[in-house]
C-alpha cells in the first residue's frame, strides 16, 4: 500500500485547486505547493471543501475510459450480466467475464480507486478527531468519512472477495483506518463487514438529513448504503428499517414515473437519493459510462445494446419500456444490435445515479419477503409497479415466486445504473446464463459462486506490500 496512502499531499493540493478563490488564503498566502492540516481542519468551511474535492473524484477520469470513476465499477458490473450486450469497445473485457487477472486495468484500477477514496476518508475522520471544532460539527463531519469510508470498503470487497454468505474467513483486501506508508496484510470478509457495518451506523448517527447538495451524503444516503450492506448480509431486518429511513416510507411521494423518459442525467429528480453531479466546466467527457455507452441517439460509443429476452420482460405500457428497434432488415431479432435504450440521455455535463430511491423500496419488499411478511411485500411491490405501468396487474405470488418476481423487478427498475443484476447474483450465489441474442453466450456464462465475481489482488500490490506475496492469488 506505499503507493497507495503516500497520497495525503495529492488530496491538499485537489483541496487547494477546488477552494480556489478563498477569502482566506487571499488574506491569509500560503504555500502554493500544498496546504497544512491545520488550514484545511481550521474550520468546518475548509472541511467542507476539502469534501467537495473528494466527491469531484467520483466522476473524473482516473486512468481510461472504462476506468474513469465509481461509474466504471458500476457499469462493468452491469456488462456481465445477462440483460445489457456490450460491443467490442470500451468494457468489452468485462462484458465476456475475462477481465480479472492481476495485471489487468480492471483489478489495478478498482483496487487503486476504491482505496484511493477510503484514504481520503480516513484523512477526514482523522483531520477532524484532531481538530477544534465544535463536538456537534465533529460528528457530523466524521459520520461523512464513515459514510465515505464504508461505502468504498463495502465496494472493495464485493469486487475482491466472493460474498459474504460463502465463507466469511476468506481473505479480503487489507483494512487502514489511518494513514500509512507500509502495507497491512489481508483481512477476511468478516473483519471487513465488521468495520463497514460499524462505519455505516456511526454515519447514521452521526449525519443529519442537510447536504450541500445531492452529490453528497446525508443520513438517508447513510441509511441506503447500511441497507445494501445488510442485505448482501442477510440482515433483513436491518435492511428493512435501513431502506425505508433512506426513502422515507411514503413510496408515491418519492415516485415520479413521468420522469423516467428525461434521461437519467438529472440528479435533481426526486427519485434520486444519491448523484454524481456534473458541471460542463467540469465534464468527464466521453468518460461519463452508462450515458456515453447506451445512448444511440447522440454522437457517443453506441456501445452497448440490449438483449431482446430483457425487453420482452417490459409491458408495452410500462414507462420504463424505452428500447429502439434498429432496422429489422439489417438487424433482425438474432442480431445483437437488434435494440438500444433511450433510458439513458448522453450529454457532457450528464449527472450518474448511485442510489435512486426505487431500489430502497425494493430493498424493504424483499426484507418484508425474507421474513415471512409476503403481503406487506406484496403491496409494496404493487405500489411501485403500478407507478411504473398503470395497466400493472397485481400477482397472487407468495413465498419464491414472490421474490423472483421482486428480484426481477430490481432488474427492470434498475439495468444499467449499478450493476444490479450481478449484485443480486453474487450476493445469493446465483448463477448468469446468458440467454437471447448475445454477441458472447454461453462462453461467459457464470456459475454459482464462480470466481469470475471477484477479481484477482493486483500484482503491483503484491510486489509494494511486504505483507502480501504471490501465493495469495492461488486458487482465486
Amino acid at each position: 500500500m506505499k503507493n497507495i496512502f503516500s497520497k495525503f499531499l495529492v488530496s491538499l493540493v485537489a483541496f487547494i485547486m477546488l477552494l480556489g478563490c478563498s477569502q482566506e488564503f487571499l488574506e491569509e498566502p500560503k504555500p502554493t505547493d500544498g496546504v497544512t492540516e491545520a488550514v484545511v481542519f481550521s474550520s468546518r468551511k475548509g472541511v467542507e471543501a476539502f469534501i467537495s474535492g473528494i466527491m469531484r473524484r467520483f466522476r473524473g477520469q482516473y486512468t481510461a475510459t472504462d476506468a474513469a470513476g465509481l461509474n466504471s465499477i458500476f457499469y462493468a458490473r452491469s456488462v456481465k450480466g445477462n440483460d445489457l450486450i456490450n460491443t467490442t469497445t470500451w468494457f468489452s473485457f468485462d462484458y465476456s467475464n475475462d477481465n480479472r487477472e492481476p495485471t489487468y486495468r480492471r483489478t489495478s484500477f478498482t483496487w487503486n480507486y476504491c482505496y484511493y477514496m477510503i484514504n481520503q476518508a480516513n484523512t477526514l475522520i482523522n483531520g477532524v478527531e484532531s481538530s477544534t471544532l465544535s463536538a456537534a460539527d465533529k460528528k457530523e463531519l466524521m459520520g461523512y468519512g464513515y459514510a465515505l469510508r464504508g461505502f468504498f470498503y463495502h465496494q472493495l470487497v464485493m469486487e475482491f472477495a466472493p460474498t459474504y454468505s460463502f465463507d466469511i474467513n476468506y481473505p479480503a483486501p487489507p483494512i487502514y483506518t489511518s494513514l500509512s506508508l507500509t502495507g497491512n496484510g489481508m483481512s477476511t470478509v468478516k473483519d471487513m463487514y465488521a468495520l463497514i457495518v460499524s462505519d455505516l451506523t456511526k454515519a447514521v448517527d452521526g449525519l443529519t438529513a442537510n447536504r450541500l447538495g445531492k452529490s453528497y451524503i446525508n443520513k438517508n444516503v447513510a441509511n441506503g448504503i447500511l441497507a445494501q450492506v445488510y442485505q448482501v448480509m442477510g440482515n433483513w431486518s436491518g435492511a428493512e428499517a435501513a431502506a425505508k429511513a433512506a426513502y422515507g416510507g411514503n413510496p408515491t411521494a418519492v415516485l415520479s414515473p413521468a420522469s423516467y423518459s428525461l434521461g437519467f442525467n438529472d440528479y435533481t429528480n426526486i427519485e434520486w437519493l444519491w448523484g454524481s453531479a456534473q458541471t460542463s466546466d467540469q465534464t468527464n467527457y466521453y468518460y461519463g459510462f452508462p450515458h456515453a455507452g447506451t445512448d444511440h441517439s447522440a454522437a457517443a460509443y453506441y456501445a452497448t445494446y440490449i438483449n431482446n429476452d430483457f425487453v420482452n420482460k417490459f409491458s408495452a405500457t410500462d414507462v420504463r419500456s424505452l428500447f429502439s428497434r434498429k432496422n429489422s432488415t439489417s438487424y433482425p431479432t438474432t442480431d445483437y444490435r437488434c435494440w438500444w435504450t433511450r433510458k439513458f440521455k448522453f450529454t457532457f455535463d450528464a449527472d450518474h445515479p448511485i442510489i435512486r430511491t426505487p431500489e430502497m423500496i425494493l430493498i424493504e419488499a424483499e426484507a418484508k419477503q425474507r421474513q415471512g411478511n409476503d403481503v406487506a411485500a406484496l403491496d409494496l411491490l404493487y405500489t411501485l409497479q403500478k407507478n411504473r405501468d398503470a395497466s400493472a396487474v397485481k400477482s397472487n405470488n407468495t413465498g419464491s415466486a414472490l421474490l423472483e418476481e421482486i428480484l426481477l423487478e430490481r432488474r427492470k427498475e434498475l439495468y444499467a445504473e449499478i450493476g444490479v443484476e450481478w449484485f443480486d447474483a453474487k450476493r445469493l450465489r446465483r448463477g448468469i446464463t446468458r440467454t437471447g441474442n448475445h454477441r458472447i453466450g454461453s462462453a461467459a456464462n457464470l456459475t454459482a459462486d464462480d470466481k469470475k465475481f471477484f477479481l484477482k489482488i493486483p500484482q503491483a500490490e503484491i510486489d509494494a506490500n511486504d505483507l502480501i506475496d504471490d501465493s495469495v492469488n492461488a486458487n482465486r
